[in-house]
């Protein structure tokens, strides 16, 4: 996600503010949130899901739909999303 850098401070304060309860939302195994070393105004989260129906039950939620609609609003940049099949471990 790449913010409108006078609203990031806001997009901080929105992200404290929910992610206990994202964190405790059914189905959720994993929360982080990210900030790219030199594009500061680039930021993603990490999550785990238990399965593809709990991840899909999150983003119908009062919760998500609060949180998306407050944040997507301070975008400078269309914002991706990745899902992931299988992790590959490199040793």
């Amino acid at each position: 996600m790449g913010f409108q850098p006078d609203k990031i401070d806001a997009f901080f304060e929105n992200f404290e503010a929910n992610k206990n309860m994202i964190r405790n939302f059914e189905g959720c195994l994993f929360l982080e949130l990210y900030r790219d070393k030199y594009n500061t105004n680039q930021f993603f989260t990490y999550s785990y899901w238990e399965n593809e129906a709990a991840l899909e039950n999150y983003r119908k939620s009062d919760l998500f739909l609060k949180v998306w609609g407050e944040t997507k609003a301070w975008f400078n940049q269309k914002p991706e999303a990745w899902s992931v099949d299988k992790v590959v471990r490199c040793e």
